[in-house]
Formats: C-alpha cells, structure tokens, sequence
C-alpha cells in the first residue's frame, strides 16, 4: 500500500482554482467551520489529498525512512527587515502532506529515468560512515538506549526504532540532532546510489525548478528526452551532468553556509536587547572549551569554560564537563539556567554565562581524569628528552645537576650540566679583538676599513 502503479511523464499546465495558505488547510482538516465553508468546493479532495498523505508516509516509515525531528527557526521581521520575533516553525498536516507528495514525484521521476538507462542527475545519500556512526553509539548507551546492528552495517530501521525510544524524553531533539550529524551529507551524482535517509532505491530533485538549479537540469533533460533525442544531444548529456553534479553540490553547501551566517546574525540582533536577562535552556552540545545551550525559541549560545567558577574536565567519550573540586557535570540534554552577557549581530555570537539552579547535576568527581591533566603538565615542563651533544645519548632535560649518577653509552657519569662544561672547547675568537703587540712591538688588533670601504669586501676582493 502507498507504491505508485502507473505514471505518465509529460508537459502539462497547473491550473489554479484556489489560492491556499498551510495554516488555511491545517485549519480546514482541524475542522474550522469558516474554513470549510470558505473552501468547501474543494473539501472532499483535500480530504482525499490527506488521507493519501498518510498512507505515502506510513509507507516510508515501514522501509525505514528516517525523520529527523528538529526544530527550525522562523524570524518574524519588520518593514525596515529589522527582527522583532523568533519561534519556532511549525510543521503540520499541509506542510508534511506537500512533502509526501514531492517525495512520491521525484522517486517516480528518478527511478523512471535509472531503468531507461539514460544520462541524468541523481540526489544521493549514502551509508554513513563507521567511525562517526561508533561515536553515535556510544554516546547513545551513555544516555540509556542501546542499538541494534553494529557501525560498520546500520540498518534504517535499527535507528528507527532508537528514535523512537528517545521520543519524548529530555534530550530526545538534541539525539536526533546529533544523529543527523553523524549521516554523511547529501549530495548530487550522475550515478544512481539510492538515498539512506529516505530508504529510497531510487531519488532525484525534479520539484523545484524555479528555485533550484538540479531540479531545472532534470526539467531540461526531460524535455529533450521526450522530444525524440538525438544521438549528440544524449552524449552532451554524458559529458557535462558529472561536473554540473559537483558543481551543484559545492553551490548548495555554500549557499546552506551564508543561510546559517545570515540567520545567526540576525538571532544576535534580535537578542541585544536581552543582554543581562536570564533564561532556561539545553546543553546542546559540550566541547573542550565549553558548552552550546539552546533556548526553547532556536537561539544557541556558548558559556566558555573559562567562565565557569572552577577548574572542569572535559570527557570526549561520554561529552562531558565535570568540575574538579565539586562534581558538578554538565552533559548534552541537561537543563541549564544562563545569563546572555553578549551578542555581537556583527559576528552572529551569543554568549551566556552560567547560573547556578535547580537544574545542576552533581556526580562523583573522575580522579582520573585530574592525575592524567598533572601528568601531562609535569612531561610538559620536564618538555620531554633531549640528545647530548657529544655523544648522541638521550638525557632528560631538568634542573641543573640532574642525573649526577648518570651512566651515558661510553660509560661516563655525571650530570648533563657537567659533561657539558667538560666538553666545552674554548673560543678562538674570544680575544681576537683584543689589542696586542706582535713580534715587531707593534700594537695589532681587529683591522679597520680602508676609507669607505667595508673590511669585508677587501677580503673577498683579495680571495678573488
């Protein structure tokens, strides 16, 4: 139930009866009277569209198409673009019914296209990647949820269901979050490699050609391909899809870049007005030099380490800050109060401090992690071995009159300070400025120029 039968690819018109917001549908499918009566020649197939909507993502759900529920920003803006308001985007019935659609469009299209065995453009994603998917797992066990299957071989369903385990529990967005960064990025190929995310054999991107340049390609492609295709026109195809396919993807990471600079920017000036106000928020993410905390509106700010009122140790297995003399341990997911100290709209930086709260976590203190930060600061100022000089042998550089007992590879003792006197040849050159008088009674000493002319360039004009 939900795969599609039969299809028909050609040039066609929309034809628009009805001009629809999603927060118009959401409220008609919610049972809003004025809306229905507002839309009601159109009700029943928007009540069709829905209940096929559901049956498309049940579909998905049970090959394994992974849903990574994260929040999204939207920045409400005045007429002078200045930014009044940040919540949180919702996604409902319209929204994600639009989406199954897209979804069902662009399979039928790629897989149409992968069976003909004709040159095209594929929106790929591929496994992830053992290493980062371990480091998922890990931390995962850490929070209470173990997975099935192993890194090196991942199943969609496997993380299907640890998403659905997490679901409702503190944490549970900040696990999907770091879930999706453990995927590899999507990107476009000429080579058909199906799409992880989605568990699609087969997928492209054909929905959006007035905003996407991919989308456009494959539009153009279709056009020729229905339009009896010659021969020439099928190898400029072959030739330029690879590099059209880099190239997009390149695009696309950049233009995802300057959309994240531009949305922090404008998050930092919508919170410079804030500056001294507390909040409450999540530790999204613990790092060696501090912690990321999200506020319930998207915001993300660091509280540094260096701001924290004691020493505190970073655990990189478990993504952990905990305090030397206290215990008190700081990990993704945890509730935190802060204070905004800083936000630069310049930069797009946001500072928090930390605040002391109901919320504080204490564990017991990791000695360990302590011995091994004074380990390494003792090899540190010891700065490790360094080679004799006369010999070659290693000795441990220390205070002075370390090692007296030392045996070297000759068979010689004493410290490094002593051979090193010891083995000191005098400096020809140490009195060689020093007046004298030479055999003749003539006073000598270090030559003088002749006239302008450098004592080291008479000597080289001599050598000559």
């Amino acid at each position: 139930k939900g795969k599609v039968v039969n299809h028909k690819i050609c040039q066609s018109v929309i034809n628009t009866t009805f001009r629809m917001t999603y927060s118009d549908v959401n409220e008609m499918l919610a049972g809003n009277p004025e809306k229905i009566e507002q839309f009601k020649p159109i009700m029943d197939s928007v009540s069709a569209m829905a209940e096929l909507h559901k049956i498309l993502e049940d579909m998905r759900e049970r090959r394994g198409a992974l849903n990574f529920d994260t929040s999204e920003a939207r920045i409400l803006v005045n007429e002078k673009g200045m930014p009044v308001d940040i919540v949180v985007r919702e996604r409902g019935t319209a929204e994600r019914m639009i989406e199954s659609f897209m979804l069902a469009a662009n399979e039928c299209v790629a897989e149409h296209f992968a069976k003909a065995k004709l040159p095209f453009i594929y929106r790929i994603h591929e496994e992830p990647k053992a290493e980062k998917l371990q480091r998922f797992m890990d931390y995962a066990s850490i929070f209470g949820v173990q997975i099935k299957g192993t890194a090196n071989k991942m199943d969609q369903l496997d993380l299907q269901e640890f998403m659905a385990k997490v679901q409702g529990k503190p944490g549970a967005e900040v696990m999907n979050m770091m879930l999706l960064r453990s995927m590899q990025q999507a990107r476009y190929s000429e080579h058909n490699h199906g799409h992880y995310g989605l568990a699609a054999q087969y997928y492209t991107h054909f929905t959006s050609p007035i905003r996407r340049y991919p989308d456009l390609l494959v539009h153009r492609m279709i056009r020729e391909y229905t339009n009896n295709m010659s021969q020439e026109t099928r190898e400029h195809f072959e030739e330029v899809i690879p590099e059209l396919a880099t190239s997009s993807s390149t695009l696309e990471r950049r233009a995802i870049d300057a959309e994240r600079v531009v949305e922090a920017m404008k998050k930092a000036e919508y919170m410079e007005e804030f500056v001294g106000q507390e909040f409450d928020g999540i530790v999204g993410s613990v790092v060696k030099f501090g912690m990321f905390v999200e506020l319930p509106n998207t915001i993300e700010g660091l509280v540094h380490i260096t701001t924290l009122p004691e020493f505190y140790n970073y655990n990189e297995r478990t993504m952990t800050l905990q305090g030397e003399k206290t215990g008190k341990t700081f990990r993704v997911g945890q509730p935190i109060r802060v204070k905004l100290t800083r936000a630069d709209k310049e930069t797009g930086d946001i500072d928090f401090q930390y605040l002391p709260s109901e919320y504080d976590v204490t564990e017991k203190v990791d000695h360990k992690a302590r011995q091994e930060r004074e380990e390494k600061a003792k090899a540190f100022r010891n700065r490790g071995p360094r080679r004799d000089r006369q010999n070659g042998d290693f000795e441990r550089r220390g205070k002075r009159g370390d090692n007296r007992n030392h045996q070297d590879a000759n068979g010689r003792k004493g410290s490094y300070d002593e051979k090193r006197k010891s083995s000191k040849k005098p400096d020809k050159r140490k009195n060689q400025n020093r007046p004298h008088n030479d055999n003749k009674g003539r006073e000598s000493g270090r030559r003088k120029k002749k006239g302008n002319k450098p004592f080291y360039k008479d000597v080289a004009k001599k050598r000559k």
